[in-house]
């Protein structure tokens, strides 16, 4: 069985290479939510946080811990990401708040050293909805 995942709007950052750039520090980096999700448990099994850059989800990150600090009315969950960014075949997706739940049979496929390219990224996204990618 796989692992269930996390989506997230990554708010403020343009591309990939802003959250590789980050990654390449070693450290973890640490996402804050309100929410904690119910299904934590199921997430931190082998789960990854999908980013939606600019309205495509274009990579993941491994989860390596989900945190709930405080209680009642003032806790706060932290979602603590593996320092390593993964690109995924880009997919589309529509704007929401917080983050949601992805089905693995719903997540994109990692791209591999074979299926990386020097197509622009709008391309590429367009070329998947069309089926032909």
């Amino acid at each position: 069985m796989s692992s269930l995942h996390l989506i997230k709007l990554c708010v403020g950052v343009s591309d990939v290479d802003w959250l590789e750039r980050r990654a390449a520090g070693g450290a973890p980096l640490v996402v804050h939510t309100r929410m904690t999700p119910k299904r934590a448990q199921e997430v931190e099994e082998g789960g990854s946080l999908y980013w939606v850059i600019k309205g495509t989800v274009a990579c993941r990150q491994p989860i390596r811990e989900i945190v709930t600090r405080g209680e009642g009315k003032a806790s706060r969950c932290e979602i603590l990401l593996e320092p390593q960014v993964i690109r995924t075949a880009p997919l589309g997706r529509r704007p929401f708040q917080g983050w949601r739940y992805l089905d693995p049979r719903d997540a994109p496929a990692d791209l591999t050293s074979a299926g990386v390219t020097d197509l622009p990224d709008d391309l590429v996204r367009e070329l998947r909805d069309l089926g032909a990618w």
